[in-house]
């Protein structure tokens, strides 16, 4: 469930919230008059949601190559060339 919160407890309970962000690994949600306005995490957190992305955008970019015909290497393969490039 999400935490939302005024934004007086932000300014008011600051290391409160620091700790329930790194603690629950999720945001807390900013009201402002009574509307969102902000959204808090950790930076862990963000990394995560950042390196979640990345990683969605080129799966979208293999999947456009895809269909539009790219030329495909089974797995053993790919494995293959690739533990040959760095003599594993």
């Amino acid at each position: 469930m999400p935490k939302i919160l005024p934004i007086s407890d932000l300014r008011n309970n600051f290391n409160t919230i620091s700790e329930t962000c790194h603690k629950d690994a999720e945001p807390v949600y900013i009201t402002k008059n009574g509307k969102g306005d902000l959204v808090v995490m950790s930076l862990a957190y963000f990394e995560q949601l950042q390196a979640k992305l990345e990683l969605y955008e080129k799966l979208a970019v293999a999947e456009a190559e895809r269909s539009n015909g790219a030329p495909k290497v089974s797995h053993s393969i790919f494995m293959e060339e690739l533990r040959n490039e760095y003599h594993v």
